[in-house]
């Protein structure tokens, strides 16, 4: 099993990154983001680059924060959110 390992530096979410993140889940079902300190180290900014993502994805991936790393998963269906 191969681990994806991906950055967020001081550019933030980019096109180009969101591009290369679902190039990514092509092969792969889970992606690892870490965010640098030039990203950000503010945990509600954290949150909502993790909505922003999820929302650029679609609704068959979920995110888990732990610490500042993202844990990206790819299901096979859709997670329905609402409980």
């Amino acid at each position: 099993m191969v681990l994806v390992r991906m950055q967020i530096g001081k550019k933030g979410l980019t096109g180009e990154f969101i591009e290369t993140l679902k190039k990514a889940f092509i092969k792969n079902d889970n992606v690892r983001v870490s965010v640098l300190k030039a990203g950000t180290r503010d945990r509600a900014e954290l949150k909502l680059m993790s909505e922003k993502i999820l929302g650029e994805l679609g609704k068959n991936y979920t995110c888990l924060i732990i610490g500042y790393t993202l844990v990206l998963r790819k299901w096979r269906k859709g997670k329905n959110m609402q409980a």
